[in-house]
């Protein structure tokens, strides 16, 4: 039997390394799955996901000239559902302030600008007094 790139095949598992698997095929062929391929999460420990002896299912990735086969677990199994991206209802800056307090579809444009502007001075403030505190107060008057 011919090993075509691109087919699923069921194998079983003879090792395990640190950066992959070994799977024997029909025919007594040997091929890997790179560690990277072994599932749909992120795996730090290949034993964590497979054992000696286990029974899996593999696609035929690549096939070289000297007979080294490419294979993956992960492709023969469904593409996990993507989480739904959803915003945080509630923002509140470092300073505690709420800015969700009032609708802001209810302020003007002008009113928003001025509401930014004055809170980025707040914390630029506050920013600069942490900063000198730490630097021995810069330009403080020092007693003699």
């Amino acid at each position: 039997m011919t090993i075509e790139i691109g087919s699923v095949l069921e194998g079983t598992v003879t090792g395990i390394t640190k950066f992959g698997a070994f799977v024997e095929l029909p025919d007594k062929k040997v091929g890997l799955v790179h560690i990277s391929e072994v599932a749909n999460e992120y795996v730090k420990d290949v034993n964590d996901f497979l054992k000696v002896k286990d029974k899996v299912s593999v696609k035929v990735l690549s096939v070289d000239d000297k007979g080294k086969i490419g294979l993956s677990i992960k492709q023969t199994q469904p593409e996990p559902a993507k989480k739904e991206f959803r915003p945080r209802r509630e923002f509140r800056s470092h300073t505690g302030f709420d800015s969700n307090r009032r609708s802001s579809t209810s302020l003007s444009f002008e009113d928003r600008l001025s509401r930014f502007m004055k809170e980025s001075d707040e914390r630029q403030m506050d920013l600069r007094r942490n900063t000198e505190s730490k630097r021995g107060g810069r330009g403080a008057r020092h007693a003699d």
